[in-house]
């Protein structure tokens, strides 16, 4: 095994093979990111999301996806350069890995990737021990899902942040006032007809257990790209608590949890959710108000 994958690992104390897969998935975010550095990809481009906050600034659970922003709306954006990049520093690497650009059945200011990993080979290369490897399915993938968004609403800031492994590099990201807005965009916003994201609302917890505050300004946008609010209307922190409240009287605990769980080592951090809970939580916001 390749010395920086094992320096990579070590961090991790792992006792499962959920600990492996999650500690596995998250190297290959990070090679991935060096990959990205490589070609330049920062220059165009920030990182954003669950993973952003994962990796950059220490949230406490694991994340799936790779999510990233233009920094300017630019329609003609093509993704394919920088995933040659990513296949290259992921077979530097040793792994045996494949990247391949998802292929649009409609109009979307979304392009998406995948990263693909055959779980056990990829078990095998960090030397995970043999009683954690059985009955790992044949054919089982590691999947991790890569989309940029090329229209991006605007009114965010960001900063550069190093990464010490495989080596030193930089990553250029949303700060964590914008990360917090986009966060509070996707529970706002995101369609309960699919599976409840359980993680949106861990993350939530966690933005305000760190005194984060979230800038509106950006929110705002974000709710005006998807039409969610109307260019008269007023966004203020009142508002904001009064659209989390009907969203928390709305929400499926139990589904909550069983989200969060395989992301998390700890299930007793999620023991007290319940609707009094986040609605307790929530008057702890604090926000960046717009500038005149």
């Amino acid at each position: 095994m390749i010395p920086a994958i094992i320096t990579m690992l070590e961090k991790y104390n792992c006792n499962s093979r959920q600990d492996y897969e999650n500690a596995l998935k998250e190297i290959i975010q990070e090679v991935a990111l060096l990959g990205l550095w490589r070609s330049k990809f920062f220059e165009v481009a920030a990182f954003y999301g669950g993973t952003a906050l994962r990796i950059m600034y220490g949230l406490n659970r694991f994340s799936e996806d790779l999510d990233f922003s233009l920094l300017t709306p630019n329609a003609s954006f093509k993704l394919h350069p920088y995933i040659e990049a990513i296949e290259a520093e992921l077979s530097g690497m040793g792994f045996a890995a494949t990247v391949r650009i998802k292929d649009k059945t409609m109009e979307s200011n979304i392009q998406s990737a995948f990263i693909k990993a055959e779980t056990l080979t990829h078990l095998l290369l960090i030397d995970v021990q043999p009683s954690l490897r059985i009955n790992i399915p044949q054919g089982q993938t590691l999947k991790i899902k890569l989309e940029i968004d090329i229209n991006p609403p605007g009114g965010f800031l960001t900063e550069a942040k190093i990464l010490l492994n495989p080596i030193p590099f930089s990553v250029l990201t949303y700060q964590a006032p914008d990360l917090f807005a986009g966060k509070m965009h996707a529970i706002l916003c995101r369609s309960w007809a699919s599976r409840v994201k359980g993680r949106d609302w861990y993350d939530l917890v966690w933005y305000i257990s760190q005194n984060i505050p979230l800038r509106l300004s950006h929110l705002r946008e974000r709710l005006l790209q998807t039409q969610s609010i109307k260019p008269d209307q007023i966004l203020d922190k009142e508002t904001l608590l009064t659209l989390l409240e009907e969203k928390i009287m709305n929400l499926d605990i139990e589904a909550a949890k069983s989200d969060i769980l395989p992301f998390i080592r700890d299930p007793a951090s999620i023991a007290l959710w319940s609707p009094d809970f986040f609605k307790q939580l929530i008057k702890k916001i604090t926000v960046i108000q717009p500038t005149a």
